[in-house]
């Protein structure tokens, strides 16, 4: 490995520049470990090529000297997907100075931008041509476009938009030979064959390296409506949310549940942090737009609220009269990741089931899971209108967080295996990483599987792309 490495990083060296070529360890330690603090991994250097052929220099580089590559946005997933392993043979290729907004095309109401553009920045970009993107998550600050397409991130407007793989319509790709398969295509009908860029969304980085791609950009919203409704149970809040999608119709674009235990725990880590309706065991965290300025929005999601507070299906409710006062409610939900990662180490589970599901999903879960760990804490929250829950665990008050996390095998079991029986995945919106690899050939049919190997092998044949990671 020493003989080869010195012509390999020289090479690199001269494609990327100097100051883009990080060996030392004070400068690849923050490349190398994972936002969770999980995985600690090795490298033989941090490439930061600025161009896509700087990229595709990188890989063909790579390829001749039959060195893995481990592509990295923002770093900021949750399930180790762009984090080398501990035997320090590969290299991180980050994406961090493909950062232009290359077009944006208002006609066809379309964005093309390079993948390690900040999700906030894209949409920054796309509110100052008069339009919205609407992807929209906790870490967006940190997180780049590659790394939302690449992991296919959903956030808190799919129930009216959809995972990052319904906004994509053209996308730039390294594949693992080096050449750049270019389809920045604005178009909404090309039925020509395959789809070949969904093969990208979502794969990790396992497949080519995305460098840029053409995002759908929708009407800015002009009538903003936020409210925060108290309830008795989960199936009240599937109740609401059906009140609400018949009195909204496509304009509700967040329904998000909350537990009380969430709102403690976040208020415990955030005092700062208003206790909007103290005292009720779950929440829903609800958004309405309207592209319309004079939308009867907020009235008609004020009388709506009122009739399910008059049926009993709320049992109280706030609605927000002033950006502030939206961006406190929002703030409740969108630091509940942070104050339980400060709570300590826990277990965390991205599913989706079929909404309808949920309630019984959330109810055998807890009387398993209490007969294994009695005690043991949940933090549930996520995005209830398109079935998918953060279903994290942490430990009991007498039990040390370490004993317990030695149990992560044993509780994936419980939960993954109710999953299944009840129709949904494992994995909602993190992705598979190295975290969830296992998972995936347990719970995925071996036909799936074989397929999904075969797509790799067609497309990465020696196996340099994010190895160890997915299949």
């Amino acid at each position: 490995m020493a003989e080869s490495a010195a012509p390999l990083l020289s090479t690199l060296r001269a494609i990327v520049g100097e100051a883009n070529m990080l060996t030392s360890d004070a400068d690849v330690a923050p490349y190398v470990t994972d936002w969770r603090d999980r995985y600690h991994g090795h490298a033989r250097a941090v490439v930061r090529p600025g161009t896509t052929a700087e990229v595709a220099a990188v890989v063909r580089c790579c390829a001749e000297h039959d060195v893995p590559i481990v592509p990295q946005g923002g770093n900021t997933g949750l399930c180790g997907g762009a984090t080398p392993h501990e035997s320090g043979g590969e290299i991180v290729v980050s994406l961090s100075r493909l950062a232009r907004v290359r077009a944006i095309d208002a006609a066809n109401a379309t964005l093309t931008i390079e993948a390690g553009v900040p999700l906030a920045r894209a949409q920054q970009a796309a509110d100052e041509a008069g339009f919205f993107f609407p992807l929209s998550l906790g870490a967006e600050g940190s997180a780049t476009i590659g790394g939302n397409l690449s992991t296919n991130a959903g956030g808190t407007a799919v129930l009216r938009y959809g995972n990052a793989r319904e906004l994509v319509l053209g996308l730039e790709v390294v594949l693992a030979d080096g050449r750049i398969w270019e389809s920045l295509k604005g178009l909404r009908k090309d039925n020509t064959g395959y789809d070949v860029k969904q093969l990208f969304v979502g794969s990790e980085g396992t497949l080519g390296i995305i460098t840029a791609a053409v995002l759908k950009l929708f009407p800015k919203p002009q009538t903003s409506a936020t409210a925060f409704a108290a309830l008795a149970d989960v199936d009240a809040a599937l109740a609401l949310l059906g009140l609400l999608r018949q009195a909204l119709g496509d304009r509700l674009t967040g329904f998000e549940l909350v537990s009380r235990y969430c709102i403690e725990l976040t208020r415990k880590e955030f005092p700062a942090f208003a206790d909007p309706l103290p005292g009720y065991p779950w929440y829903a965290l609800i958004q309405g737009e309207d592209p319309a300025s004079e939308s009867p929005l907020s009235a008609q999601l004020e009388i709506a609220l009122g009739a399910a507070i008059e049926q009993q299906t709320a049992r109280d409710a706030t609605i927000a009269h002033s950006t502030a006062q939206a961006d406190a409610l929002w703030a409740l939900r969108e630091h509940i990741t942070e104050a339980q990662r400060r709570d300590g180490p826990n277990i965390k589970h991205d599913i989706s089931l079929p909404v309808s599901r949920i309630p019984e999903f959330l109810r055998n879960a807890r009387a398993r899971l209490d007969a294994a760990f009695p005690g043991v804490r949940y933090v549930t929250f996520g995005h209830l209108g398109d079935g998918n829950l953060h279903y994290n665990l942490s430990a009991p008050e007498a039990v040390a967080p370490t004993a317990f996390i030695a149990e992560t095998s044993r509780a994936n079991r419980i939960v993954y295996d109710l999953v299944a029986e009840l129709g949904g995945s494992f994995s909602a919106e993190h992705g598979i990483g190295q975290l969830k690899r296992d998972e995936l050939s347990r719970y995925k049919p071996a036909l799936e599987v074989e397929l999904m190997r075969a797509i790799k092998h067609a497309l990465d044949p020696a196996g340099l792309l994010n190895p160890g990671k997915v299949v």
